[in-house]
């Protein structure tokens, strides 16, 4: 029942998460159509979704607490898909072909994950922890995990790669610390508040130290990743990144797959595979929205060559700088 109520929260508070993404989507389009343009916190309906973004991650974090991180962290899922047909109803899209394959593709998959999941016991005491932070299956995995973060930070500071795989790998080491450390606090507080006191020992502050740590610099290669490229190839790739890492890290520290059947293990990575497959039909070939904001017509203005409007196409090479035609006509003038 503890873990049936864990899979509930997780996959409602990521239906909650995609209905306030889409309610933001809808503010900020809002804004730009009025004539007036206002920031977007004046706006009652995007501070809606920003309740509801936060209630969606509140109850993601607690669902850590109830259920493993292997089940939990593939109903990111659930966002996704629902994401992509609740915005038939605010943002008034057409439904496709592939949301329909895809959203049953990741359906079938969920199925399959939260059937084959094995049940392991979740509450997890603060002597548990420390425990497992210094068991030598996670000593190994957490020096090879620095070592290939090492090596990628490399590559991004040094040689300046920015490639969509380095930066999104980089989000996935980062957060597989932070579902460890997230599931270890919210299982803490869940038993502190059943009356049996975890808040004391020293490891619940050192988890909720590298939790908001790992969870920031998370944060920060994610919002680089979708500042450089489109959002449709960084969901599914960071998705099928951050679960694969999560259920990793899971296995591994909390061992949720000790006692698992070879037939459940199998199953339940078929129901991953479907669930990556199904994520990523869903985002592909989905075109990004670009808002029509107006330019400024600046007339006929004899001996200039003009191109009717100040700012070029945002496709153009020369976006952002002045034409050389241009350029050399001023000089001359």
């Amino acid at each position: 029942q503890t873990q049936l109520f864990g899979v509930l929260l997780a996959a409602a508070s990521n239906f909650v998460i995609s209905v306030s993404l889409n309610i933001q989507k809808c503010a900020h389009l809002r804004l730009v159509c009025q004539a007036e343009q206002k920031p977007c916190y004046t706006s009652k309906l995007w501070w809606c979704g920003i309740t509801l973004l936060g209630l969606g991650e509140v109850g993601n974090f607690t669902a850590y607490g109830f259920a493993p991180i292997a089940l939990v962290a593939p109903l990111g899922c659930v966002s996704v898909i629902g994401s992509a047909f609740i915005s038939v109803f605010f943002l008034k899209k057409t439904m496709r072909t592939a949301d329909i394959l895809g959203g049953t593709l990741t359906i079938t998959g969920i199925y399959l994950l939260v059937t084959f999941t094995p049940n392991v016991p979740q509450e997890l005491t603060a002597r548990q922890v420390q425990n497992y932070l210094v068991s030598w299956p996670f000593l190994v995995y957490s020096i090879l995990e620095i070592l290939i973060f090492c090596i990628l930070l490399y590559f991004y500071k040094r040689k300046a790669v920015k490639h969509i795989m380095v930066l999104l790998m980089m989000v996935a080491l980062l957060a597989s610390l932070t579902v460890i450390a997230v599931k270890a606090v919210s299982s803490m507080i869940a038993l502190s508040v059943k009356g049996k006191m975890q808040l004391t020992y020293s490891v619940f502050y050192i988890m909720s130290v590298l939790m908001a740590t790992s969870c920031a610099f998370q944060i920060k290669f994610l919002n680089q990743a979708m500042h450089l490229y489109e959002a449709t190839a960084v969901v599914p790739i960071n998705f099928v990144f951050f679960t694969t890492s999560a259920i990793i890290s899971g296995v591994i520290f909390y061992r949720e797959f000790q006692s698992a059947a070879l037939l459940s293990m199998f199953m339940f990575l078929f129901g991953c595979l479907l669930s990556f497959l199904g994520v990523i039909i869903i985002a592909r070939n989905k075109k990004e929205e670009l808002l029509q904001i107006p330019f400024i017509d600046c007339g006929h203005i004899p001996g200039q060559k003009l191109t009717g409007k100040i700012q070029p196409d945002s496709h153009c090479s020369c976006y952002g700088t002045l034409n050389k035609e241009d350029d050399l006509v001023k000089r001359q003038s």
